[in-house]
């Protein structure tokens, strides 16, 4: 909630009531599940999946879930993402409606991409 300063994604999830919970753990899982490997941390407060960088974040706010996955993904997106209204680097997913699991998994996996792609770039330096 406001004003708290979160140190685990547990702790994060568990600040909401139970129907905001079940949202976030299922996102959590969707991830997690497109990412194995990728590192959960609290970043700017949200929780967030990190491999070489973070990939995504994601939080929940009075009438949607955000999921931040940076600009890029919103993008290459853009008409799967047309339902949903979204901002330079982010989307918001109505929390009365079903989380787009497949589409959340497709966005992770473009981030995965990127961020190894990135870091790979990085090693060549």
């Amino acid at each position: 909630m406001e004003g708290t300063k979160y140190e685990t994604v547990e702790e994060y999830i568990s600040s909401f009531p139970a129907d905001i919970q079940d949202i976030l753990k299922e996102l959590h899982a969707t991830i997690k599940k497109a990412a194995p490997k990728a590192e959960e941390v609290i970043s700017y407060n949200m929780p967030a999946f990190k491999q070489h960088k973070v990939l995504v974040y994601y939080a929940a706010n009075k009438e949607h879930i955000g999921f931040y996955p940076t600009p890029n993904p919103i993008i290459a997106f853009k008409e799967e993402l047309a339902k949903y209204k979204t901002s330079k680097g982010a989307i918001q997913f109505p929390i009365d409606k079903p989380i787009p699991k497949t589409l959340v998994k497709k966005i992770v996996q473009y981030r995965l991409a990127e961020d190894a792609e990135r870091a790979k770039a990085k090693k060549k330096k």
